[in-house]
Order: structure tokens, then sequence, then C-alpha cells
């Protein structure tokens, strides 16, 4: 093992899976976090010393731990260690993109396997509409429950430039049956490679997201109107699976899909194979991971991993 993989919250729900497969892969890599008995180094990320002195000896960084500081990407970029995180917030990425030094952009399920779902859909024309489904019974972690949970009541930009509400403007799609998720509207939500990839393509592209369950999408479609009540909520799983789908259709009526089990392990296996490839191809300054591979790189790996993959006609309905 010859490269030093850091994984930041490398015990939490993700990272603990990302840690396994890079060791598997026979990747070195560090868990590190704040607690001393699960880390393998321990690493405050509000203390920029701690940051700096664990960063000796380290070959990429992932961010799994849900804390979006711009300086730490900054910290790891200024001695050209290449840094990525799994985020899928649109501010934080932005702030990323104009980091000084290597940072890969666009890791994970959504965005990144969305993100490279969204070119080939965009192949035959816009506009392009990406549907993502998670399963309400895997909370994904912390992080990704704080995600969720904080678009409540918030407003973005589409890109016919009206401001639009997270979890309104309800649309259903057609998705695969290898998903097996019941028929019922997804919802517009701001995941940050809609816009990166609006500006891109050149056409239309729109995030959307739903749950398995139909009560807990339903659910939130009611409290973006009133966000105090998110407090209410559980932090874990809510009665649900644990499959995930992401399908992009495109305006020439084709769609582009890929589903599996278990949002925690797919991610990590995306990364994991994300790490490698850039430790054999790296980076010199922010780039979006579509700009760097295509869907076709990741396939076979990701088969491997569990992920179905696929493709067919659109079928879309207000």
């Amino acid at each position: 093992m010859t490269e030093s993989v850091l994984v930041l919250g490398g015990y939490g729900a993700v990272g603990k899976h990302l840690v396994e497969n890079l060791r598997a892969a026979g990747v070195g890599a560090l868990a590190a976090g704040r607690d001393p008995a699960r880390a393998d180094r321990v690493i405050d990320l509000t203390d920029p010393t701690s940051l700096s002195t664990g960063l000796d000896g380290v070959s990429v960084v992932v961010n799994c731990s849900g804390t979006e500081d711009p300086a730490v990407a900054a910290t790891a970029a200024a001695r050209g260690i290449p840094f990525m995180d799994i985020t899928s917030t649109y501010e934080y990425l932005q702030h990323l993109e104009q980091v000084d030094g290597p940072v890969l952009l666009g890791v994970g399920i959504a965005p990144g396997l969305t993100t490279l779902l969204a070119v080939e859909a965009a192949r035959g024309g816009g506009p392009v509409d990406v549907a993502i489904g998670f399963g309400a019974g895997e909370g994904g972690g912390p992080a990704s429950t704080e995600f969720t949970y904080g678009l409540f009541g918030k407003r973005f930009t589409d890109p016919d430039g009206s401001q639009v509400r997270n979890y309104t403007r309800p649309k259903s799609f057609e998705l695969p049956a290898q998903a097996r998720y019941p028929r019922f509207p997804s919802l517009r939500a701001d995941f940050g490679d809609q816009h990166r990839l609006t500006a891109d393509l050149g056409v239309p592209v729109r995030s959307y997201l739903r749950l398995d369950s139909r009560l807990a999408t339903v659910g939130l479609a009611a409290l973006t109107w009133v966000p105090r009540l998110a407090a209410l909520l559980p932090d874990g799983d809510m009665p649900g699976g644990d499959g995930w789908v992401v399908a992009a259709h495109g305006g020439s009526g084709q769609c582009h899909w890929a589903t599996g089990h278990g949002q925690c392990r797919a991610t990590a296996a995306i990364v994991a194979e994300i790490v490698q490839r850039l430790l054999r191809d790296p980076i010199e300054s922010p780039i979006w991971i579509h700009d760097w591979i295509k869907l076709g790189d990741l396939r076979e790996p990701l088969e491997d991993a569990g992920v179905e993959f696929g493709t067919g006609l659109s079928v879309t309905a207000e």
C-alpha cells in the first residue's frame, strides 16, 4: 500500500464503507475523525493545526464528514493534495469551484452518477429531467438527512429564471422496473449538479427527488411550507426500503438509469472507484466529474458492486 487516502468522517455512514472498499482494493485508507477510539488519525476540522498535521503523508482527501467548509478543501489543495466531497449542496460546490488547487466535484450518487447519466441523456437534446429516488428505510447518515431536511422552505433558480421552492412542482416519471418503486410524483429539489449541467450542456437540466414511500414523499411536500416542523422529524430511518434509483430523461425520449440497494454502500463504491482513478490520473485544479470521466468508465466496476444500469424510452406524466 503505497498510497494513503484520508477519509474525513471515516467511521460514519458512508466513510466506513469507503475505507473498507479502498483497503480491499489494496489502497491505504485512514479513517479520520475526532473520536480516538474509532479514528486511525484524530482530526478536528474546526482546528486548522489539527487538520494541517493530519494531512501529512496523505495522497487524497475524501470528505464524508458532512462538514461543508471550503477552508478544509483549500488547506488540502494548497499542499497539492486532491480533495473531493460527497456533498450535494450547490452553494458549497460553488465555493469549491473557486479553490486554488486539485478539487474534484460531483462524486457520489447525486451529484456524481446523476451527473454522468444526465450527460448521456442530453446527447439527444434537452431538456433533461433527473429523477432521484432514495429508500426511506435507509437515512443515508446524518449529513444526508441534514441536506434533505435543510431544503425545506428554500428556493432556487430554475433554468427558465423562475424561483422554485424545494419539494414543489411534482412530476411523475416512469422508473425502471428493477427499482420496484411504486408510481407517484417526484418533487423539485436543489441538487448542485443541475445548475452546472445546465450551463455546460446548453440545455435545461432539472433535478427531482422522491422517496420509495409515498407517505414520506408527501411529508417533504407538506413540510416545505412549514419548515420549522422539521425539528419534529426523526433523525434516522423511516418506514421504507433501502433501494435507490436515478434516471435521466432526455428530450429525445431516451432514459439512462442506474439502480441498486444501500445508498451508503453504493456511494462508497462510486467514490472508491473514483479515488483509484484519481490516483492514476491526477488533476491540478477544480473540475467536475463529467469533464474528467464518462459514465462508461464507472459502469463495469459499479456493476461488480451490484449496481444495475440500463436505457429505455422515457414516459412522463404531469
